[in-house]
């Protein structure tokens, strides 16, 4: 029985899975979105989401956990002053996963995981507003 684990394996040892899920959340936190399976995508949201409710708290300690995880004091940086105001008064659900369609070359199903307030670039504003 599998009786509080709720770990998903990922097909990967731990290390692997690891690596795995702080590459997609770090891609998350600079682009704003990532386009991936969708067992992935359920996995990287609750970290996701974890690391965004700890970041609108603002205090050292949580700089330093947020830190532990990503190893990168610049991106740290950006979620603690960029993406985290944007999310102050939101207590939960800061992602949301969106179905794709499928890979083509094995089948997988895809998922489009964003977070929902992302700030856009100037450089895409002006695209959009020209459209």
């Amino acid at each position: 029985m599998r009786h509080l684990n709720k770990i998903k394996k990922l097909s990967r040892e731990r290390e692997h899975r690891k690596a795995l899920l702080r590459n997609l959340a770090r891609s998350i936190f600079e682009k704003g979105y990532i386009i991936t399976t969708t067992t992935k995508a359920k996995a990287c949201k609750s970290i996701v989401d974890r690391i965004l409710a700890r970041a609108t708290e603002n205090t050292l300690h949580s700089r330093r956990l947020v830190n532990r995880f990503f190893n990168d004091r610049k991106l740290v940086k950006k979620i603690f002053d960029d993406i985290a105001p944007l999310y102050k008064n939101i207590k939960s659900g800061f992602t949301t996963i969106v179905k794709y369609g499928y890979r083509r070359g094995d089948g997988a199903e895809l998922s489009l995981l964003k977070l929902i307030n992302f700030p856009q670039k100037k450089e895409e504003k002006n695209e959009q507003a020209s459209k």
